[in-house]
């Protein structure tokens, strides 16, 4: 009699064969095995420390490939090392710019071509500073020169440039560090030789001597020169006071000159104002003066001097109240005369 089949065992089998079916159809379901991934090789000339099979291969921050293969190839002749890098792109990662839903397909590698002409070169890039990892990031450097290693023969070659840290560290290569350092030690010791030195010492000791006699001298000038300020201020004062009535005086408006220059504008005015009188009382005998031709002819003269000197008069007003310092100068003669 056969033994009954565990109805354990019947189901871990049934669990296991869904778990594979699973399995297979998300893996083979992608297309991952059937797709045709071309490759490429590209030489890095620094340290590819921290790049691993599986980092990411990037275009512009897009990711279309990735690191399938690290080698270190040693060449007997010259007893020199290259690392090729080989990597893959996913051909389905990019697309044609006149139809997007439309993948490139396998005729990639036309294309690559014609990129590598343009520019198209590797660099190493850090993917994180905590862990050191990197990724390959392609990118077009039309200005740099395309440089081909040229001895893997089974895929095209995709040329490097360094990365950063390699140029950081090229640069800081060239650095004289050693006499940079030895010059700031022989800086570093002709400063301490100089403030130890006792003449720096006794520099400072009569600095502070000076300092403080030189205080000293400022103190007694300011307390000389304050009364001394205070004198001057007041004869500038007198002086200022001076200067305004010399100006009153000649301008004759005040003093003895200012007096007699009001009297002789008052006595001119009251002289044309006489001979206006008489000259009005004069005109008035003409009915006279027709009578008696001689004495018509002696009242006309009599009247024509009068106008002449109350013309005069006139003038020479106006001219002392536009000319005020005639008194003092004279009359000035004109230009004509």
């Amino acid at each position: 009699m056969a033994k009954p089949v565990s109805k354990t065992l019947i189901g871990l089998f049934v669990v296991g064969a869904v778990i594979l079916g699973v399995a297979a159809v998300a893996l083979f379901g992608s297309g991952k095995f059937f797709a045709s991934r071309p490759t490429y090789v590209m030489f890095f000339s620094g340290s590819v420390n921290g790049l691993a099979v599986g980092s990411a291969v990037q275009f512009r921050g897009v990711k279309i490939g990735e690191v399938t293969e690290i080698k270190a190839q040693f060449n007997p002749e010259d007893l020199s090392f290259t690392i090729p890098v080989y990597i893959e792109i996913d051909p389905k990662s990019i697309t044609t710019a006149k139809r997007l839903n439309n993948k490139m397909g396998t005729h990639i590698n036309p294309f690559i071509n014609k990129l590598v002409a343009k520019g198209l070169k590797a660099q190493l890039k850090m993917k994180s500073y905590v862990t050191g990892q990197l990724f390959v990031a392609l990118d077009l450097y039309p200005d740099k020169p395309i440089q081909l290693v040229g001895i893997e023969k089974r895929y095209p070659e995709i040329p490097t440039i360094p990365s950063t840290a390699d140029v950081l560290m090229a640069t800081l290569d060239k650095v004289p560090v050693s006499e940079i350092v030895n010059g700031l030690v022989k800086l570093t010791n002709g400063v301490e030789k100089l403030v130890n030195s006792p003449e720096i010492s006794s520099g400072l000791e009569n600095l502070g001597t000076s300092l403080k006699e030189l205080g000293s001298l400022v103190r007694k000038i300011d307390a000389e020169v304050k009364p001394l300020s205070s004198s001057i201020r007041g004869t500038s004062d007198a002086a200022r006071n001076a200067f305004v009535q010399v100006e009153k005086t000649l301008a004759l408006k005040e003093g003895v000159p200012g007096e007699l220059a009001q009297g002789v504008r008052e006595t001119l005015a009251q002289t044309g104002t006489t001979l206006e009188k008489i000259r009005v009382s004069i005109g008035s005998y003409g009915h006279i003066a027709e009578r008696n031709t001689d004495i018509g002819q002696d009242l006309s003269n009599t009247l024509g001097e009068i106008k002449a000197a109350a013309r005069s008069i006139r003038s020479l007003s106006e001219y002392l109240e536009r000319h005020p310092e005639a008194f003092v100068k004279g009359k000035q003669p004109s230009r004509g005369e």
